[in-house]
């Protein structure tokens, strides 16, 4: 018979039986965000928003302050790509869906925002591997902010 440790016991368990360093090791070495490095998402956010800002596809969407925009913007990625917890220690729950509900977002927009994402990440000093595993993690959420049907 298999002995199964009850839900609330995993963590007293995982305690006895793990050093919360090597875990916490073994995470950072896993995570998107800590083999990208700071530096590097830093670097992403930059050129991201460096042809964001000027694409005449999506440009008016980003209308408030860039500074603040690119911010918010490195605070999610830190999180949405498996490091701390910064945009919702800030902002509470990302809610992206919501969001960005109030702006007008059509699959055009999103591709647009993809290409803009595509570009700067192939302009990261980091193995082709890891942009492809970076660029993965994206189309999925552009599509789902789109809000609006193409005319």
């Amino acid at each position: 018979m298999d002995h199964v440790i009850p839900f609330g016991s995993l963590n007293a368990f995982s305690h006895f039986c793990f050093n919360e360093t090597v875990i916490q090791k073994h995470m950072e070495t896993e995570a998107l965000y800590y083999r990208l490095g700071k530096k590097n998402l830093d670097l992403l956010v930059e050129r991201f928003y460096d042809l964001v800002f000027v694409n005449p596809q999506i440009s008016h969407l980003f209308k408030n302050d860039k500074e603040e925009i690119k911010g918010k913007q490195r605070l999610f990625l830190s999180q949405f790509l498996g490091g701390p917890a910064l945009y919702s220690d800030k902002y509470g729950h990302p809610r992206m869906r919501a969001r960005h509900m109030p702006h007008t977002i059509t699959e055009t927009d999103a591709i647009a925002w993809l290409h803009c994402m595509s570009q700067a990440i192939g302009t990261l000093p980091v193995s082709e591997e890891l942009k492809d595993e970076l660029f993965a993690r994206f189309p999925s959420t552009a599509m789902f902010m789109v809000n609006k049907e193409e005319n």
